[in-house]
């Protein structure tokens, strides 16, 4: 793991339109999708670990990480990623982005990526089948992502930075990202 300072973020504060229900909560190996994810983050030993939730999720565990509500919600991850970075540690010079809803990324995944990273501004891991989270931005970047707005702001980021963007090899496919019924069949298929 890098010596840099790390704070971990999960987004866990989406609305779930496409799917009908908290998809933070659907069974996923015995208990909610959302635990596994941070699970995850909690292996990485991040310096600091926040998830940003929308509504309270009862039954989740919580422990070890600072929970940051986003109110704003309805207006994308970016305003999950806004809220959450008035919660970051001074300290932290890397934030980490992780989602919620991907429990198929690893600890591993993760300690590549910030070892991959090399300093650069933005990092991504590049799958077998393509970029994918997690994302790692350095300190000189956290004025970029507060300026942010809409649903895929991060990804137009990376856009127009992308001679900025450090992508790091990591082996097999992109994690399965819970969006959809299809998807969340595939993951648990």
């Amino acid at each position: 793991m890098s010596t840099e300072r790390v704070t971990g973020l999960v987004l866990a504060a989406g609305g779930s339109r496409r799917l009908g229900q908290a998809k933070q909560l659907l069974p996923y190996r015995g208990r909610a999708l959302l635990d596994h994810a941070l699970d995850t983050a909690r292996a990485c030993r991040f310096g600091q670990l926040i998830c940003a939730v929308g509504d309270e999720l009862p039954g989740v565990n919580f422990s070890g990480v600072e929970v940051v509500h986003n109110p704003r919600r309805g207006e994308g991850c970016s305003s999950s990623i806004a809220v959450a970075l008035d919660a970051v540690d001074a300290r932290s010079e890397v934030l980490v982005l992780l989602l919620g809803d991907q429990p198929g990324v690893r600890a591993q995944s993760v300690a590549a990526l910030l070892a991959g990273r090399g300093g650069a501004r933005f990092a991504v891991c590049r799958y077998d089948d393509g970029r994918g989270h997690p994302f790692a931005f350095g300190r000189e970047a956290f004025g970029d992502l507060a300026a942010m707005h809409g649903d895929k702001a991060v990804w137009k980021l990376l856009e127009r930075y992308a001679d900025e963007v450090a992508e790091v090899p990591i082996a097999g496919p992109v994690p399965i990202d819970v969006d959809t019924w299809a998807d969340y069949e595939a993951l648990t298929g």
